[in-house]
């Protein structure tokens, strides 16, 4: 009997690979996040740092125009700040629609297999009853020539 073949091999390796095409813009996108997330986590250590110093400013006596000046720093940072969240939710949008992808990808890639596995099952069981003949066959061809031995 012949070797074993996948009648679907081709599609289920571009299916895998499609998988893990869509695996690695995932992690992309979640790397994409993380980095968001810290540099809007340093925004707001900068922002807390300048309110202090603006408070120690304002207690040690400054002009006006730094006051304001380190106003409008702070304020500017808080708007950052808030571009980075706003980036980071439309981030996090990209990241569910993705794994909604990734899931259908795997989905694909498991059917594929189930149907591999019953492919082999139905050639394992072929193989089992031509092993099977070939041996009834070679009994009884030993029994007949014992018979005519006889």
């Amino acid at each position: 009997m012949k070797k074993f073949s996948f009648s679907l091999q081709k599609l289920k390796d571009f299916r895998e690979q499609e998988l893990e095409r869509q695996k690695n813009a995932l992690a992309m996108l979640q790397m994409d996040l993380k980095r968001i997330e810290e540099a809007r986590l340093l925004l707001i250590d900068k922002v807390e740092e300048q309110s202090e110093q603006l408070e120690r400013v304002c207690r040690l006596g400054s002009t006006a125009s730094e006051i304001a000046m380190r106003k409008r720093y702070i304020v500017t940072l808080q708007q950052e700040i808030h571009m980075k969240e706003q980036l980071a939710i439309q981030k996090q949008q990209e990241i569910e629609k993705q794994l909604g992808v990734v899931v259908e990808a795997t989905k694909d890639v498991r059917t594929l297999e189930k149907l591999e596995e019953k492919q082999l099952e139905e050639y394992n069981a072929a193989a089992g009853k031509e092993n099977e003949q070939f041996i009834e066959e070679f009994v009884s061809g030993q029994t007949v020539r014992q018979a005519a031995n006889v």
